[in-house]
């Protein structure tokens, strides 16, 4: 596949008070056409620091971010942001709340009818074509979100970047939410790149995962191939070897090699409290870890020339 998004040797260092904050640094890394890669890592690795610079919400103190062969110098239609908070307008409709993105869009070159025609699929798509009249207080937090995506995707995006789309839903509107999201993406074929925080949502959804290390000057620790045949059943997956693996492997890398942010940053937290911390991470990873290891699984080191591809598993 073509390699679609290309991040080189990008860094983000931010000016404060008490002098410059170095949030990332040497982050490369290549998403091809259709790809479905989530970014993980602890509080304040810089995940959305860096879903923004693809945004081009922000620009690199370093290095380079290139989308369809074109720098990325600012925001574009061409990549279209989810946000934790939906961000709809209160006193629109959930119809005017995409029209309004797709009119953007689109005004210049297609009538009105076909500006109508695309907010109605859209809406349809993520199953609201019934609430497209309503107020964003008159429906569910989950449809609220739904909303967002579909705004998103009626600009037909190259990119859809999602900033922890679902943190702020219940368990079960959550899982609903990414079963639909896997359906979409199906459909669209979408280039999505999504941080999340959730170890079992981040393997159900994706191509690779990303893992951070932790801040401040937080790179890519290791990216994790996920190879699980699509379509995709939670249910299916919950004693797959391969998913019960590919989680352990990213328990194993946030919560053991890189499970206490605050004493890699110089925290003086007892040796006690680290030990037991270190001790909950490893029965944590163990209750996670299948019973027969899983074949074809990879973890690929960040920096290829320094450490070998390794097996897992």
């Amino acid at each position: 596949m073509q390699k679609f998004v290309r991040i080189e040797s990008v860094g983000q260092v931010f000016s404060t008070r008490k002098g410059p904050f170095v949030a990332l640094r040497d982050i490369d890394l290549t998403v091809a056409q259709g790809e479905f890669i989530t970014l993980i890592g602890h509080s304040g690795c810089g995940k959305s620091t860096l879903l923004n610079l693809i945004a081009g919400l922000t620009q690199p103190t370093s290095g380079v971010l290139i989308c369809a062969e074109k720098e990325i110098t600012g925001p574009g239609p061409d990549r279209a942001v989810v946000f934790q908070n939906h961000s709809l307008l209160p006193w629109m409709t959930c119809y005017q709340n995409v029209y309004l993105g797709v009119e953007r869009v689109f005004a210049k070159t297609e009538s009105k009818a076909q500006l109508q025609a695309r907010t109605h699929a859209a809406l349809e798509l993520v199953g609201l074509a019934h609430a497209q009249g309503k107020l964003p207080r008159e429906i569910s937090g989950g449809m609220k979100q739904r909303v967002g995506i579909a705004r998103a995707l009626a600009m037909e995006p190259k990119v859809l970047l999602m900033d922890e789309p679902f943190g702020a839903l219940d368990a079960l509107t959550r899982a609903h939410l990414q079963d639909e999201l896997l359906k979409i993406v199906a459909k669209t074929q979408s280039t999505t790149i999504m941080v999340t925080h959730d170890v079992d949502e981040a393997v159900l959804l994706s191509d690779r995962i990303v893992m951070l290390s932790n801040g401040p000057a937080a790179t890519i620790g290791e990216v994790l191939d996920v190879p699980l045949a699509r379509p995709r059943d939670r249910v299916e997956l919950a004693n797959d070897a391969q998913y019960l693996a590919c989680r352990a492997a990213v328990v194993d890398f946030l919560h053991r090699r890189h499970g206490n942010p605050a004493a890699q940053a110089g925290s003086t937290a007892p040796a006690s409290k680290a030990a037991a911390s270190t001790a909950a991470a490893a029965s944590d990873t163990a209750a996670v870890t299948p019973a027969a290891p899983a074949v074809g699984l990879h973890v690929v080191s960040s920096n290829p020339a320094a450490e070998p591809m390794r097996r897992v598993g």
